[in-house]
């Protein structure tokens, strides 16, 4: 498919059993890591990463989705993850994959929904940590004033997948 190298780790990848591919985004180079448990992480990079070999069947799966979402086309995923965290970041990281596709949420609705009202800035320290954007969509998270608030991939990232949402939604 355009905008993306179909490139990993091999079977073996990394001697942890991770295995890497990269994809084009509009946004920028997008490095997807998984393990046989589930997909890891993804991350923005400066420039596409070589991989040898053909990307792992989990690895070929996220991509297309990832193809999808950026082409307007997906609005859920529908990928096994292996989020590595806290109890209590992984409870925030599921609260993320309720947020719906082209709607934004808080902090503090996050947190409220945790039942945990006053645990704002730890939903924050959680978002900030989310292994795997756009999947678990942290970009949704906003300031209580409506504000666009700290994003690991950069503000204007998240100002772009935020308007693709509306535009698709």
């Amino acid at each position: 498919m355009p905008g993306r190298s179909r490139k990993a780790d091999g079977k073996t990848g990394h001697p942890d059993g991770t295995v890497r591919a990269c994809y084009r985004s509009p946004i920028g180079v997008i490095e997807v890591a998984g393990t046989e448990r589930g997909i890891l992480s993804l991350d923005f990079e400066d420039s596409a990463k070589a991989h040898a070999g053909l990307a792992a069947p989990i690895l070929a799966e996220c991509l297309k989705q990832i193809d999808e979402y950026f082409r307007g086309r997906r609005k859920v995923f529908s990928l096994v993850l292996d989020l590595r965290g806290t109890d209590f970041q992984k409870a925030v990281w599921q609260e993320l994959l309720k947020v719906p596709f082209g709607t934004t949420t808080t902090y503090g609705a996050i947190a409220r929904a945790l039942k945990n009202g006053q645990a704002m800035r730890a939903v924050g320290g959680a978002n900030h940590r989310n292994p795997v954007s756009i999947i678990v969509p942290c970009h949704r998270v906003i300031g209580a004033d409506g504000s666009l608030t700290g994003y690991g991939g950069g503000l204007w990232r998240k100002e772009w997948l935020l308007a693709h949402e509306r535009k698709h939604a």
